[in-house]
């Protein structure tokens, strides 16, 4: 890819119509999105140069974390930028001509079956498991068979040539996942933005409530954190290591306050990135 080109594109790990391609567009809209494998491939594309971002699902509010972003992002010299809360919207196509009567089953990926498991029993269908949501409407479209259905973003669904036949087929509309925008530059974010965020991983010393003495600067020093989440290393031999986000900017003194003392207590501490705030998380 020329240099010039890698500057106006975005990667996302999937096939065009994923939810990440979807995120893309709507808060890149004037980057050129770039599918690859898998979400290591993302950050190589971003390491490499061959593009100028990359997009990475972090966590679902129904499915829970996405563990390769603690295990990928430390052991790069990428920076987190920004983070974008992504509403989960569910549709039901099947291939051109075809109507509801005609589906016998549907495929996607199990967490978007097990999601519109509701709607699915409903509708009489069965449900048939598929590596991914686009995939299973690139699929559909490739069979030809007015019997089966796909359950995939209305941006698959519109780049596949298939026709919806049930518009929000999800339970639960409350059902979000976090994105985050990763890049090789850390983002200057301007000292008036009113929510900035910080996330950084440390590992904790080895001593009697060291967890709680890492965290206690933060609760003096006024700093909400707002994720705390613990994984195992296999180079720290079970110690645990910690990935946390909280609201603030390492420029401010309270905040270097708190990371000061969270210094004293651990042995080691990265930060990922200092980056605005999706205003949807305060709405």
């Amino acid at each position: 890819m020329s240099s010039d080109k890698a500057e106006h594109s975005i990667a996302f790990a999937g096939i065009p119509g994923a939810n990440a391609d979807l995120v893309c567009r709507v808060h890149y809209p004037y980057l050129d999105p770039v599918a690859v494998p898998e979400f290591e491939d993302v950050f190589e594309a971003v390491e490499r140069g061959d593009v100028k971002y990359g997009l990475i699902p972090i966590e679902n509010s129904q499915a829970g974390r996405v563990a390769e972003i603690h295990s990928l992002l430390p052991g790069t010299r990428l920076h987190i930028i920004a983070e974008h809360w992504h509403r989960i919207e569910h549709q039901l196509f099947g291939i051109k001509g075809a109507e509801l009567k005609d589906l016998h089953e549907v495929y996607s990926h199990t967490q978007a079956l097990m999601q519109s498991r509701k709607q699915i029993r409903k509708l009489g269908l069965e449900a048939r498991m598929h590596p991914d949501t686009a995939m299973a409407g690139r699929d559909v479209a490739e069979w030809a068979d007015k019997s089966k259905g796909a359950i995939c973003s209305e941006l698959a669904g519109k780049l596949y040539g298939l026709d919806l036949l049930k518009r929000n087929v999800e339970d639960d509309e409350t059902n979000h996942t976090l994105f985050v925008t990763i890049s090789r530059e850390p983002v200057d974010v301007a000292p008036e933005t009113e929510y900035v965020l910080t996330s950084l991983i440390f590992t904790a010393r080895s001593i009697p409530a060291s967890l709680y003495k890492c965290l206690s600067g933060f609760a003096t020093n006024g700093v909400n954190i707002i994720k705390l989440e613990s994984y195992l290393v296999k180079s720290l031999r079970g110690a645990a290591q910690f990935f946390i986000t909280f609201e603030g900017n390492p420029s401010e003194k309270r905040v270097q306050l708190a990371l000061e003392e969270l210094g004293f207590f651990s042995q080691k501490t990265q930060i990922l990135g200092v980056y605005p705030a999706d205003i949807k998380r305060y709405q």
